[in-house]
């Protein structure tokens, strides 16, 4: 095997499989660029749940009390801990996505970067802040107080970027944490938790758990897990929500999917947004939930846009993320499931009389892998009863859509259940100010592509995207509760005698 697993840590170290229970199971991850390697085997061991619990709660009780200024040493620890196994990280990235070595030396980069802007950035937004004379004789206060344990649930196509996000809010916040990395990317979630096992960190606040659904499921349900981070499918933050809502006490954060749009104007500088929307419909083999599914176009350019797109999506080069004579610009998808979940929506989109122009199918390539060719479809009207148009496809996929007036643009890019991301393309700021004003999505971009976005940003959706609970920037706002103070700073011994309606002594 490629990647030999640990185990899960909790306590303060690694603990190894040991002898498996009759419950059980034993998950195996092939290459998805090369499904003859196998990259590692583990048995997911329920029984660690409860003392994963445990080790996060003790470590609760230590962190919350660690200085500021301790936390932040840990935090840069962990970072100088990443950077000497960049690139180990890179290509554990790339063997467990699919991802190209160079995109997962990029996202490498984002992990170590966003040490920086957690504390220089984020940080500010959960400093005490004081006001003097609130009411008479009186100051204020307002104390941003960590939630408790926090249980992280990460994805597969940012396996390290996306929740290292979330585990650094929560820690400069005051918080311990368990995080269990999707079972795809395994290895990524254990060279995380290596690194942050060697930064300074007290016993029990970083815990990792690898398993499946079920692990994640009995931790989400327990009384002492106070925050809840999601990274996925909006079908899997509704179980979620609907096993959590009741308790008061939990704090849930989803960064959920998207069927985002990039609306492309009659006046837009096409040979930019050709760029941009290549970018935008197949980087990360479509795999990201911000890539751009829907491109609403000005009918007075659509012929030529699509015909030269067509043209060049058919020469991006599609091979294993590693051993490849020319660097690729995908690579496969990331299991058979996806796969087979594109291809069936390459056959709804003929059933439902969507006219196809590139064709989603199967690759062959030096390597036994899960690679497709990318897709591209148009149709002359936006319907909200086509499965097809409203889909989440997660793969690499757009469907062209004419317009005549903006106001039809905007209609299909509010026209889905999802709101997390989209892009206008235009010469004029009007048109970019009316998208702002009237586009349902947690971000708008304008003369940019929907991939790709600040960490010094708020990043999330609305409707079935995110429940307002955004990432990046603000991911810390969801890693506190807020305590208000008064405090008197003048007082006399006679202030009893003040009050209304006591009498003379």
């Amino acid at each position: 095997m490629v990647f030999p697993l640990l185990g899960n840590y909790f306590n303060g170290k690694f603990h190894a499989n040991g002898k498996l229970q009759d419950s059980d199971i034993i998950l195996k991850r092939h290459c998805p660029a090369d499904l003859d390697t196998t990259l590692w085997e583990i048995p997911v061991k329920y029984s660690d749940v409860e003392k994963v619990l445990q080790s996060a709660k003790e470590g609760f009780e230590v962190w919350r009390k660690v200085p500021l200024e301790e936390r932040i040493i840990c935090l840069q620890n962990f970072k100088s801990e990443v950077a000497k196994r960049k690139d180990e990280f890179a290509r554990s990235i790339s063997l467990e996505s699919g991802k190209p070595l160079w995109e997962a030396h990029t996202e490498v980069s984002s992990v170590m970067s966003k040490v920086d802007v957690t504390i220089n950035d984020s940080l500010p937004r959960i400093l005490p802040k004081h006001f003097d004379n609130i009411l008479p004789d009186t100051n204020g206060h307002i104390y941003y107080r960590p939630i408790g344990p926090c249980f992280i649930i990460g994805p597969f196509n940012f396996p390290c970027h996306l929740a290292n996000g979330q585990i650094t809010a929560a820690l400069i916040a005051g918080n311990s944490i368990i995080f269990k990395p999707s079972e795809k990317t395994s290895h990524c979630g254990q060279l995380l938790i290596e690194c942050y096992a060697k930064a300074g960190f007290p016993k029990g606040v970083i815990n990792l758990i690898q398993g499946d659904g079920e692990v994640a499921r009995r931790i989400t349900k327990e009384k002492m897990i106070k925050g809840i981070f999601f990274t996925g499918s909006a079908e899997v933050g509704k179980n979620i929500l609907s096993s959590t809502y009741l308790d008061f006490s939990k704090l849930v954060a989803l960064e959920m999917g998207g069927k985002n749009s990039s609306i492309i104007h009659k006046d837009a500088n096409l040979d930019h947004c050709l760029v941009e929307m290549l970018k935008a419909c197949f980087l990360t083999t479509g795999q990201r939930c911000i890539s751009t599914s829907l491109v609403p176009i000005h009918r007075s350019v659509a012929d030529s846009f699509i015909e030269k797109f067509h043209s060049y999506a058919k020469r991006l080069i599609i091979d294993h993320p590693i051993d490849h004579e020319v660097e690729p610009f995908m690579g496969p998808l990331v299991d058979q499931h996806a796969v087979d979940n594109y291809l069936n929506f390459m056959g709804m989109a003929k059933r439902e009389g969507i006219q196809e122009i590139m064709r989603g199918k199967l690759l062959e390539k030096n390597f036994k892998g899960h690679y497709v060719s990318p897709s591209i479809h148009y149709t002359e009207k936006f319907s909200k009863k086509s499965h097809f148009l409203m889909s989440e496809i997660f793969g690499p996929n757009c469907t062209f859509i004419p317009y005549d007036e903006i106001e039809e643009a905007i209609a299909i890019a509010n026209g889905t259940e999802f709101g997390l991301a989209a892009s206008v393309f235009s010469n004029d700021q009007s048109v970019y100010q009316k998208c702002i004003q009237e586009i349902d999505a947690g971000q708008v971009n304008f003369n940019r592509s929907t991939v790709g976005a600040s960490s010094r940003l708020p990043f999330g959706g609305v409707k079935s995207s995110g429940n307002y609970r955004p990432a990046a920037l603000t991911t810390i706002d969801s890693c506190v509760f807020q305590m208000a103070s008064l405090d008197i700073v003048q007082f006399s011994s006679e202030d009893a005698d003040k009050i209304k309606g006591v009498g003379p002594s």
